[in-house]
């Protein structure tokens, strides 16, 4: 038997409770000692069974990536399949061709902390709006954990001019963003706007749709190609996108995330982020938390600012 966070009811906490160890059943499968696992917002709607990829399945030990050793000793970023035996257990089953080997000096909490919520920006820019050196980026959500770090993502992979967006804009100050602007500004942030060329998308509901109202009639030029990339919802699952946004710019919306981008592209993408992060170029504030704990760090999240990592 080993120690695992467990899900029995969808939205309770999971507990901390004894579950049978896991065994790897295919060639390519590899049991890891989990080093560290985040609670990511995809983790709680995952564990809350609102996730459009979820099954229904319960029990359900929750955490959809992490970090571990695998019997060879090496350490590994491992992204799991849509399974009911997650990332948040002393041991877990690894696909090893969904996982990459990270620089052996990494720091676990740090990695797990960083991987997922930097991965939607990057698959974001490099897959789907396919961002060219010297564009220009607008994060919508940029107060968010994932929507900060897009920040530095969309810098580092070549955006000359980034604007972050969000409520209570004042918590950006330290974004590294070329421009600050608050999300119910329209005028500002239509003016900011005016120009880029991509938009990564952490709200969507009535944000977006204020969003293109504030936008589009502020194109500078109206042929110039706007690609919105729709990742997060967190400010609503549907939007009610003005039809005219779509008539009157070049506009192109468009999603990022499991199935519009296929598991082995994701998968690709891996080892390159992986080197960025273990070399410190995207930084969020982590907190390691012991995984005998995850009740009252289920709860903690949904409050804290701080990127919550469950370590066995």
């Amino acid at each position: 038997m080993m120690k695992a966070a467990l899900v029995t009811e969808f939205g309770a906490s999971p507990r901390y409770q004894d579950v049978e160890e896991p065994t790897a059943a295919r060639p390519g499968q590899a049991v890891v000692d989990v080093l560290a696992a985040a609670l990511s917002p995809r983790v709680r709607s995952q564990a809350a069974g609102s996730h459009y990829t979820s099954t229904g399945e319960l029990p359900l030990i929750p955490g959809i990536d992490g970090v571990g050793r695998t019997p060879d000793g090496a350490l590994r970023y491992f992204l799991l399949p849509d399974t009911a035996k997650g990332a948040m257990a002393e041991r877990t089953v690894v696909d090893l061709q969904r996982s990459v080997v990270v620089p052996p000096d990494s720091d676990p909490v740090q990695l797990a902390a960083v991987m997922n919520p930097a991965m939607s920006s990057w698959i974001a820019l490099r897959r789907r709006a396919r961002l060219h050196a010297g564009q220009s980026v607008l994060v919508l959500g940029a107060t968010g954990n994932a929507g900060g770090l897009a920040v530095q993502v969309a810098r580092r992979l070549g955006g000359a001019h980034v604007v972050a967006a969000g409520r209570d804009s004042g918590r950006l100050a330290d974004s590294g963003a070329d421009v600050i602007v608050e999300l119910d500004d329209a005028e500002a942030l239509g003016r900011a706007a005016s120009e880029v060329d991509v938009v990564l998308d952490y709200l969507w509901g009535r944000p977006t749709a204020d969003a293109l109202r504030a936008v589009v009639p502020r194109r500078a030029r109206d042929d110039q190609p706007l690609t919105w990339v729709q990742i997060g919802s967190v400010a609503g699952p549907e939007s009610p996108i003005p039809s005219a946004a779509l008539r009157a710019v070049d506009l192109r919306i468009v999603g990022s995330g499991q199935g519009s981008v296929r598991t082995d592209t994701i998968v690709a993408e891996l080892s390159d982020l992986a080197v960025e992060v273990a070399s410190g170029a995207f930084v969020t504030a982590a907190r390691a938390v012991p995984l005998s704990r995850v009740e009252q760090a289920w709860d903690e999240a949904a409050t804290t600012r701080d990127r919550l990592v469950l370590v066995p």
